[in-house]
């Protein structure tokens, strides 16, 4: 501010991107920066019923259904060996890219960050292996990853740069999963804060029992299958649990236990192991 940066620079800012990236399809951008909070949450909430609208349209696919997945590689400036394999049920890490963004992002600019991956043969159908996939990660991550896996987190799992919504981790002593929303800053049952595991979760690292992802993966039937599903989370963000409730509440009738998420930890009853442990042995609300 006291050299003169000020709210117009990021609609320019804003404006250049737009014609850079989506110049094929427009002519003309306007950018208005709301600064009026009453305003700003009529716009947010518009803004979550197009999100809601895209996510909706990708609930009858699957990734069988699918001979495509696409990559994003948007974040490799800074995590240079970090691909990141969009599919149907599966979205990217980021939260803004879904299989069908990617499709039109692809037909926009079909030498950008959103290629075709041919999917391949399944070589594993709980582990998520296939043959496309692998062979496209380990050529453009620098022959760095020589394979990936798309619904584990403990059998190469796929990397992370650092723009994840959220962190999944094992935590061994709960024999389970915790899952961190970046929105949260508080103290998790691993010791470590948000800030702190992104460090080792992103970098284009691919460590077993760790992972970035997107939100709304955490509601999708390829989540973790290969290391017990959804059932396996003992602790998560309450921003997750209140964001995502709606959504939160159909996954636990999928899973054939209703009272599911009441049963999972979060901050404001648990961050440390042991507290975790001793609500997991309740088997029940705390």
């Amino acid at each position: 501010v006291e050299k003169g940066f000020d709210l117009r620079h990021f609609g320019e800012i804003l404006y250049a991107r737009m014609h850079s990236d989506f110049g094929a399809i427009l002519d003309k951008v306007q950018v208005k920066i709301i600064t009026d909070p009453d305003l700003h949450a009529q716009w947010l909430e518009k803004a979550r019923a197009t999100y809601d609208v895209r996510n909706r349209r990708l609930a009858d696919m699957t990734d069988e259904s699918a001979d495509i997945f696409y990559s994003c590689t948007l974040c490799q400036s800074f995590a240079p060996n970090h691909v990141c394999i969009v599919s149907p049920e599966r979205l990217g890490l980021c939260g803004a890219y879904n299989w069908l963004d990617c499709k039109a992002s692809h037909e926009i600019n079909p030498t950008g960050p959103n290629q075709p991956i041919q999917k391949g043969e399944c070589l594993d159908p709980v582990r998520g292996y296939f043959t496309g996939p692998i062979e496209f990660v380990y050529r453009k991550s620098n022959q760095v990853v020589e394979k990936v896996s798309m619904y584990s987190i403990m059998e190469n799992p796929m990397t992370a740069c650092g723009c994840f919504e959220c962190i999944a981790m094992v935590i061994p002593e709960a024999n389970g999963i915790m899952v961190v929303s970046r929105e949260d800053p508080s103290m998790t049952p691993c010791g470590m804060t948000f800030s702190t595991l992104a460090g080792t979760a992103g970098g284009g690292l691919q460590t077993p029992g760790i992972m970035g992802v997107g939100k709304y993966y955490l509601t999708s039937k390829k989540f973790i299958p290969a290391d017990g599903g959804f059932k396996r989370v003992v602790w998560m963000s309450s921003f997750l649990k209140e964001t995502l409730a709606e959504e939160l509440k159909e996954v636990a009738i999928r899973e054939g236990d209703p009272d599911l998420i009441e049963k999972i930890a979060d901050e404001t009853v648990a961050t440390t192991v042991e507290e975790t442990c001793r609500i997991v042995d309740a088997g029940s609300d705390y």
